[in-house]
């Protein structure tokens, strides 16, 4: 609008009439950007106008209230939760923040530490951030996460599969930017444990952790890990929040209690169509009659899982 870019996605054709932004696995948010300024259902009623195949409905996935207001739903627009997500503030001390944890949480790993101590074995945590170690902090990565459970299931990261030089790829462009970071935790001389990090606009982003799977069930090197970093994080207070941006589980309440909900938003051509949708959505959530009709091929596509995590 008069020059100035005022929004910019990438969007793909998910299935018949269904059109939504492009949602890379390794994205925690979806590729859409727009200026705060302008109104979003516009906006997408402006891009579906102009996409081929007269679709019918746009998504944009996994979108932060942090970052950007929920929209309020319309005729043709509506939200539907994603997942509760987890982030910590990264505000005052070190020392404040601790002491506010839950006293089992303190306790182990004070006396994790504590059993370390007796063995003689010394935690050490240390950061890579220069692009020429991004190279080795991936196979080092995809060692650890290669000899565990998601090696099993065809998972895990490994410099020569097609994740492992993602990642490697990416981080290095991100270190050449000075916004990539790997945390690397080591017992001694074993690495233990590791976090792929990126960092900018006053955030600290965990990618991906993995740790040692054949260290003793009585050590949790992440949680250590985590620990230190945290600390290290506060102490520098380069940034504002550490955010982690996957579904939040039991530890990460441990950690914090700031947790929010993501999102998706969906923009219907008509809103007709929205209410069709919501129909068939409520239809699949109940036991199917004999005698039920059968919805338009079209809006049947349309009801599959576009608001479901």
């Amino acid at each position: 609008r008069h020059g100035r870019v005022v929004a910019m996605g990438i969007v793909v054709r998910k299935r018949r009439g269904a059109w939504e932004t492009f949602q890379p696995s390794q994205s925690p948010l979806s590729l859409w950007l727009h200026d705060p300024a302008a109104d979003l259902q516009e906006l997408l009623a402006s891009l579906l106008r102009a996409l081929p195949g007269l679709p019918l409905m746009l998504g944009l996935t996994q979108r932060d209230p942090q970052l950007e207001q929920r929209p309020s739903e319309s005729g043709q627009l509506n939200t539907a939760d994603y997942i509760r997500t987890a982030r910590v503030t990264l505000a005052g001390t070190f020392e404040d923040y601790w002491n506010a944890r839950g006293k089992n949480l303190r306790s182990n790993l004070k006396k994790q530490r504590s059993k370390l101590q007796k063995e003689g074995t010394v935690p050490r945590l240390e950061a890579f951030r220069a692009p020429e170690q991004m190279a080795q902090a991936i196979a080092d990565y995809g060692r650890l996460e290669s000899a565990g459970w998601k090696a099993e299931r065809g998972t895990a990261v490994h410099p020569d599969n097609a994740q492992g030089r993602f990642y490697t790829s990416m981080l290095e462009n991100f270190a050449r930017r000075g916004a990539a970071c790997v945390y690397r935790y080591w017992f001694g001389e074993q690495l233990v444990a590791t976090d792929l990090c990126i960092e900018g606009n006053g955030c600290i982003i965990v990618l991906k952790t993995t740790y040692d799977e054949s260290v003793p069930s009585s050590l949790s090197p992440t949680l250590l890990m985590r620990e230190e970093c945290v600390q290290q994080l506060f102490n520098d207070q380069r940034f504002a929040r550490l955010e982690f941006y996957g579904k939040v589980m039991d530890w990460h309440t441990r950690w914090t209690e700031e947790i929010r909900t993501m999102y998706h938003v969906n923009l219907y051509r008509w809103p007709g169509l929205l209410q069709l949708h919501r129909l068939i959505q409520n239809r699949h959530a109940q036991p199917v009659q004999p005698a039920a009709q059968t919805a338009p091929a079209a809006a049947a596509e349309l009801a599959q899982p576009q608001t479901t995590e």
